[in-house]
């Protein structure tokens, strides 16, 4: 494996762990279930596509060519992260979960 590879394999992984990090704290630390949603849907998949893509870069710097198994996971991860997130935000305005005070806006009462 040369050099440019590991760099770039390395900075992959740093980048993607540091975005799946901020994603695991927002989740944690946000104050409603809204808020909340912004974690896990945006920063953890953005990190994991990071991860993902590092692992394309892996195994075709060592001559096994891109995976298929790859292509589907980071396909997969990308569409169903939002539309999750969607139904889960739905089901949140459906059942009047509560919201942060503060927060502008009704969207659920149109």
């Amino acid at each position: 494996m040369n050099a440019l590879a590991e760099y770039a394999i390395t900075a992959l992984l740093l980048t993607g762990g540091a975005f799946t990090l901020v994603g695991a704290i927002g989740l944690a630390r946000l104050p409603d279930f809204y808020t909340r949603l912004h974690g896990p849907t945006k920063a953890t998949t953005l990190g994991v596509g990071a991860i993902i893509l590092a692992s394309v870069v892996y195994f075709s710097s060592r001559g096994e060519g891109i995976g298929i198994t790859e292509i589907l996971i980071t396909a997969f991860l990308f569409l169903t992260a939002p539309i999750s997130a969607n139904i889960l935000a739905k089901a949140a305005m459906h059942i009047r979960v509560d919201v942060m005070e503060g927060t502008q806006g009704n969207p659920w009462d149109q």
